[in-house]
């Protein structure tokens, strides 16, 4: 078996009173992408920066590429790891090319390396230009080369497509797909739900520093119990009148049936059997639905526990 290129064992840290992130437990494999999923302060940076070493765990323990990241045999691994913050600032007067080359020589590359991630994340044009006369769009594509120099084992990106046009994060997402290939292990932290879920092997839903669900979509899917939408076109209203169907029909969708994952065959082969039928139209939950299922049976949770606790 392989091992893993991050391993978090009960994990977690806390400031004083506050708990920032809860005991977690994680495995990342080579060639991986995990999407981290969370409001503010939900964990989201806090793990990321244990997995960076830049703070230590209050309790359990993490593994980068076999060490703990906050040791001093850690050193040589850092070159192997990309990171972009989720405000990414860099030095206004230097131009991108200089900035670029500064953090790739820091790395042990060449400027030719920093000409050619200038080139794939699209900001040629303005290489020479100093940063300050830069986007919020055009800063977050330098921020993209900088975390990519030297094909990283591992990238931990947070909030990596914001300030981005949708071309962009079209050319984003076809990066990390080309180092998921390479054998490249991400972490990739969003806000922005749509579009993602193409591009992650699993999903990790955090909420106030506490490990939510984790798993493919197609898990967390069937944890949550979300209903898949069929939309049969052409029945004109014989739905309502099929005994077999009509269960499945909701108030405030008439037209459309929510079927439990298990059911979803039987349900096609049966609309299938009207002759009438001129389309359909399947749509399992997607990855925002998943979220906010998870998010709302956590707010739940703690509402009810809010309110035994008064009442005790």
């Amino acid at each position: 078996m392989n091992t893993p290129l991050v391993s978090l064992t009960n994990a977690g840290k806390s400031y004083q009173q506050l708990d920032a992130l809860k005991s977690v437990t994680l495995d990342l494999s080579q060639g991986e992408v995990m999407g981290l999923f969370g409001h503010n302060g939900a964990g989201k940076t806090t793990m990321m920066k244990l997995i960076l070493g830049v703070i230590s765990p209050s309790r359990g323990s993490v593994e980068v590429m076999g060490m703990a990241p906050d040791s001093k045999e850690a050193w040589h691994c850092r070159s192997k790891v990309g990171y972009l913050p989720e405000n990414v600032s860099f030095y206004e007067q230097l131009t991108g090319l200089e900035v670029l080359t500064y953090f790739a020589k820091l790395k042990g590359f060449n400027k030719k390396q920093a000409v050619d991630l200038l080139e794939q994340v699209g900001i040629t044009h303005a290489m020479k230009r100093q940063v300050k006369t830069y986007s919020k769009g055009m800063r977050q594509r330098l921020g993209l080369a900088q975390a990519f120099i030297g094909e990283p084992k591992l990238l931990l990106l947070d909030e990596p497509t914001v300030g981005l046009d949708p071309i962009a994060t079209r050319d984003f997402y076809q990066t990390v797909d080309q180092l998921k290939s390479n054998g490249s292990s991400v972490i990739l932290c969003s806000h922005v739900l749509p579009g993602v879920e193409q591009h992650i092997d699993r999903a990790m839903i955090l909420s106030t520093g506490q490990l939510l669900a984790m798993g493919t979509l197609k898990e967390l899917r069937q944890q949550a119990a979300l209903p898949v939408a069929i939309k049969p076109l052409g029945l004109n209203g014989s739905v309502a009148a099929d005994t077999k169907l009509n269960s499945f029909l909701t108030s405030h969708c008439p037209d459309t049936l929510m079927v439990p994952e298990d059911e979803k065959l039987a349900v096609l082969k049966q609309l299938l059997s009207h002759d009438a039928l001129d389309d359909i139209h399947v749509e399992a939950a997607n990855l925002e639905q998943v979220y906010q299922h998870f998010l709302s049976l956590h707010e739940n949770k703690q509402q009810s526990s809010k309110q035994q606790g008064a009442q005790g």
